[in-house]
């Protein structure tokens, strides 16, 4: 039987926290008609897909920290954490299908990326699924102690209000401080 996973990450435009990664293998038996894109799918829905992917799949989430992303840039952190994702993975796949243009640097895996993939492949769907859900989950947790940003709304993307926090309260340790918006506000 051949093992395909969809490898998708989330996060990556952030201005705070990890980046993270999903990879996932989906059971025969799953009904793929309802996986799209987590973007296009409102958060109740995801978050039942999320525990339905999960039931019916062999999956696996990776991450690179913030100390990560100011370290090699967000594109090399964003493939780590792919690369993290692939190797939890329980099961070795035969063939990974990774969203966008770029590839993990794995060896003795066979990869293809495919553009727009979490639009085109079920089985990153269900990867942009977990890794959005996981991830907000963090953030929704993290916007408790840090009241002040409206993480809970924003996920730590560059919205106006938190823009206007960051103007007001400075940055946390969770900010990416190498980000143009956050490296703007110092000048």
């Amino acid at each position: 039987m051949k093992l395909v996973a969809g490898v998708d990450e989330v996060g990556r435009g952030s201005l705070i926290g990890p980046v993270y990664a999903a990879a996932v293998i989906l059971n025969k038996s799953i009904n793929k008609k309802d996986l799209k894109d987590s973007k296009s799918l409102s958060k109740n829905k995801r978050e039942k897909l999320f525990t339905y992917i999960k039931k019916n799949s062999t999956w696996a989430i990776g991450q690179a920290s913030v100390k990560e992303i100011e370290k090699m840039n967000i594109l090399h952190a964003s493939l780590l954490a792919m690369k993290r994702a692939i190797i939890k993975l329980k099961k070795k796949p035969n063939l990974v299908l990774v969203d966008g243009n770029k590839l993990p640097n794995l060896k003795n895996y066979n990869l293809r990326y495919i553009v727009k993939g979490d639009q085109k492949i079920s089985s990153i769907s269900a990867a942009s699924i977990i890794a959005k859900v996981t991830r907000d989950k963090l953030i929704t947790n993290l916007s408790k102690k840090f009241k002040n940003y409206s993480w809970e709304t924003n996920f730590g993307y560059g919205t106006k209000k938190h823009l206007k926090a960051l103007k007001k309260f400075g940055t946390t340790k969770h900010h990416r401080k190498k980000f143009s918006p956050i490296l703007n506000l110092r000048k």
